[in-house]
């Protein structure tokens, strides 16, 4: 978040980040805005579709309810991904620092099970152990419980990939330190300037390709197993206000 104009209102900034077949990492969008409803996120996300984005096969995105929303009703077939960044982040919160060594091994062993049953087999093993003492732990660990899984589906070299959406949180980070030392942007363009700058040169980083062709043709296989390239009913168009602070979410 940063302030802009003469009366100090807070501004943020949302980005949509795109993994592409071939591993590539493309900025698709960046905008300002001072909220992060349903309606909003819905205008960024058709915005994407009016300017020709494919439905993605994954979409990964921290736990914002409005955006989560949108995305189910834009691209109901997409496999939504609950970022792991933040969900480790929430647990930590919620376990005391003698507990959590113990506690975080067993959550990382449950992500990185092989199957989906296999996962929901040791999250409920963990919750099992954990209920009497830490409750808000193991409902923090089943909540969005489906989409905490759905990287399962996807093949394995890509899963590191789009189980978290840090990608763009890394991002931000210099841009933080940028604004911290700024009483007040002018505009909200100065602001869309100062992250583009940002965004734009991380970008150029990650331009490389790094999946083989077999493992893109594991990604189109998904693609077809999931009929993502079938017709799909948009939402009807809603009047948009602004999103209020930054919330990242990494399509692939």
């Amino acid at each position: 978040m940063s302030r802009c104009g003469a009366g100090g209102v807070r501004r943020g900034c949302v980005c949509v980040w795109a993994i592409c077949e071939d591993g590539r990492k493309v900025l698709l969008t960046l905008s300002t805005a001072n909220s992060e409803s349903y309606e909003s996120s819905l205008e960024v996300l058709r915005d994407l579709v009016k300017r020709g984005l494919q439905t993605p096969v994954t979409i990964t995105t921290d736990g914002a309810p409005g955006l989560t929303k949108a995305i189910d009703v834009i691209w109901p077939k997409s496999l939504r991904i609950r970022c792991w960044f933040h969900k480790m982040q929430n647990l930590q919160q919620k376990v005391p620092p003698q507990a959590w060594p113990e506690c975080k091994a067993l959550v990382m062993d449950m992500r990185d099970a092989p199957t989906v049953p296999e996962a929901e087999r040791r999250r409920q093993l963990i919750v099992n152990r954990y209920q009497q003492d830490f409750p808000a732990a193991c409902r923090c660990l089943l909540d969005d419980a489906q989409a905490s899984l759905n990287h399962l589906y996807v093949p394995q070299r890509h899963q590191q990939y789009v189980r978290t959406s840090n990608l763009a949180e890394r991002a931000f980070a210099e841009e933080r330190r940028r604004t911290k030392v700024i009483p007040h942007l002018w505009d909200e363009g100065s602001v869309t300037k100062l992250v583009f700058a940002v965004l734009i040169r991380v970008s150029e980083r990650w331009g490389k390709k790094c999946f083989s062709e077999f493992e893109q043709q594991q990604i189109r296989s998904l693609r077809r197993q999931r009929h993502l390239d079938e017709p799909t009913v948009l939402a009807p168009p809603i009047i948009a206000d602004s999103l209020s602070r930054r919330s990242a979410a990494s399509a692939a």
